[in-house]
């Protein structure tokens, strides 16, 4: 592969959104398209699966949570494409209602994921990102609610446009924290939305983010948002959802090929392929 290659990633993305994302990225995008996911053999079937239909999707593989696994995935993407065009952060993780997990581990494993592998994915990838790249962070309409559900304070910290990275992993860090002491209510957060506080994080975060590419690479028009798919029946969102694969996986790819003369969206957050309250 040269450089002059175009190359969209998505993490995430042996089953449900990411794999559909993937599919239509692998239809629509000019370039190659690389699915990842944590387990080899997964990822494999996925695009053994896609193959079938006649798309010719890549596969790497990528733990988020492993950060010599993000480097490798940074490294092969530098060797091979000499940076990323497109960058879809997918992969997210969350607990069935009925899972008798101690509330505070799963704070702390669905934070670990949800927030901080996404974090670290780009930490390593974003540095690598081409002018006129695009980045989409999938959050969720259960982040908006969750911060709806938070105190004035809180609120007030998690929206503000100057709030800076550091700031935002102390919350994130605070919110597993007082769950493990049992005064998460008391102290601002919602009562049992762990996954709604963890895409809060993702969504402040890209705000930061794309603030931030403002400043230091304005002229390279790279655009970067986060979206909620809406509800989408998938293992996470269950059989009762009304959405298909297929819908679930528009304003991601929409956001994912603005075209490359568009200002924006750029720091948004993004539902229905609009920009949305946050």
């Amino acid at each position: 592969m040269s450089s002059s290659t175009r190359v969209a990633l998505v993490t995430g993305a042996n089953k449900g959104i990411g794999f559909a994302i993937v599919r239509e990225l692998c239809r629509q995008f000019q370039g190659d398209v690389v699915l990842t996911a944590r387990d080899k053999a997964r990822g494999r079937a996925a695009v053994q699966q896609l193959q079938a239909e006649g798309l010719s999707p890549r596969f790497h593989q990528l733990d988020i949570d492993d950060l010599q696994s993000i480097r490798a995935l940074r490294d092969f993407l530098r060797k091979e494409y000499g940076g990323l065009d497109v960058l879809v952060n997918n992969a997210g993780i969350a607990f069935k209602t009925a899972d008798t997990t101690p509330f505070h581990i799963q704070a702390e494993v669905t934070m670990k994921t949800n927030f901080f592998g996404t974090r670290d994915v780009c930490t390593e990838l974003l540095p690598l990102m081409k002018p006129r790249g695009r980045v989409v962070n999938m959050s969720s309409g259960w982040g908006f609610k969750a911060l709806e559900s938070c105190s004035p304070e809180l609120q007030q910290k998690l929206r503000s446009e100057t709030i800076t990275e550091e700031e935002l992993v102390g919350l994130m860090n605070k919110f597993v924290e007082d769950t493990k002491n049992g005064v998460h209510r008391k102290e601002g957060w919602p009562d049992d939305n762990i996954y709604g506080v963890t895409k809060i994080g993702v969504t402040a975060l890209s705000r930061i983010q794309a603030r931030k590419l403002s400043e230091q690479r304005g002229g390279d028009k790279i655009l970067l948002n986060a979206c909620c798919p809406g509800w989408v029946r998938t293992d996470m969102g269950g059989s009762k959802a009304p959405k298909s694969l297929e819908e679930g996986a528009e304003t991601p790819v929409y956001l994912a090929l603005l075209p490359s003369d568009a200002e924006g969206p750029h720091g948004q957050y993004v539902h229905e392929k609009k920009v949305a309250k946050w």
